[in-house]
């Protein structure tokens, strides 16, 4: 039987993520209704992309028991009551990344999947990408033997868009861009700890982050450098260093096509997709979208490859910069 999906919120990233999920089985993956605040918005998004059922309000998505998940794709800042709802709901919920503002408002989120006992994921796409995977792989089998060192960096020139620079939107480079790179240290090391953080970077007027380089010291000398920003084009590749060779992950760190192991590359490449995209790359939401599937079928009520812990680890990481950086939202108040 397919999973069914409710999609809530009509903006780019949700089409994108509609699409990707057109490249994926029919029988495996339906979307059968769309949200939207506007009930106008919710039915031209619904006529694009031939879903059944358009809903002016997150509310009636929520209540609609054809529904077995929802991909939760509005602004940030507005992530924790709209996962409540849903999750309240009994509805498993794939929620865009950042999960939320802070790690106050993660454990909210994490405590109400658990309490109603349904599936929740942070939807860091970037980890179940085919390339993503291999790296795991890689790393496991110590390929390029013990990591020393994890160096990423993604600078995109983006102060045109009110969501990364006033702050009521949960703007800054941190929670939209340099999460991306964090996340990818997070991964390598396995979820371990760092044993100190030291960020420093420049902020907007509208006191949040512009750029920011942050350096991570964890246990047995290894090391990470993440290096962010939304006002300019930064190379956006990153390696791995270990004692016996290198991974590098070309331009589009965050959504890779290809990867490059002791000086050999190897392609990875995305299915085209039906409709324009909004976004590089993005039919690889598919990837995430099939992660869903596996876990639900399997009874998980959390991905092993994207976890509650990791998304609290995350969290934690982006608040201590913060926090050195004296970026400080509504929410932490």
């Amino acid at each position: 039987m397919a999973t069914r999906w409710g999609i809530c919120s009509a903006g780019k990233i949700s089409h994108d993520f509609t699409v990707a999920l057109n490249t994926l089985p029919a029988e495996e993956h339906q979307v059968v209704a769309v949200a939207a605040r506007k009930l106008e918005d919710a039915q031209e998004f619904a006529k694009k992309h031939s879903i059944p059922q358009a809903y002016g309000s997150y509310e009636e998505l929520a209540r609609d028991p054809k529904i077995d998940v929802v991909y939760v794709g509005n602004i940030h800042a507005f992530h924790l009551k709209t996962c409540l709802l849903f999750l309240n709901a009994k509805k498993h919920v794939l929620c865009e990344k950042p999960l939320a503002m802070n790690s106050k408002e993660v454990k909210e989120i994490l405590d109400s999947a658990k309490r109603n006992q349904v599936f929740l994921m942070e939807a860091v796409w970037s980890r179940f990408f085919p390339a993503y995977a291999e790296i795991r792989n890689l790393l496991a089998c110590e390929e390029i033997g013990k990591v020393k060192m994890v160096r990423s960096e993604f600078g995109i020139a983006v102060l045109h868009n009110p969501r990364l620079v006033q702050k009521e939107l949960g703007g800054g480079a941190l929670l939209s861009i340099g999460m991306y790179c964090l996340q990818l240290v997070c991964m390598v090391y396995n979820g371990e700890r760092p044993e100190s953080i030291q960020a420093t970077g420049v902020c907007l007027e509208t006191g949040v982050d512009e750029t920011v380089i942050v350096t991570l010291k964890y246990s047995e000398k290894k090391m990470a450098v993440c290096t962010f920003s939304s006002s300019m084009q930064l190379p956006n590749e990153a390696i791995i260093v270990g004692t016996k060779g290198t991974i590098q992950i070309p331009v589009r760190m965050w959504c890779p096509t290809s990867l490059v192991v002791n000086g050999k590359e190897t392609q990875y490449p995305l299915p085209e997709p039906s409709l324009p995209l909004n976004f590089p790359n993005s039919t690889g939401m598919r990837y995430e979208a099939e992660e869903v599937r596996k876990c639900l079928l399997a009874g998980l009520k959390e991905s092993p490859v994207m976890s509650h812990s990791d998304s609290l680890l995350l969290v934690e990481l982006q608040d201590e910069i913060r926090r050195q950086l004296g970026v400080v939202y509504s929410q932490d108040c």
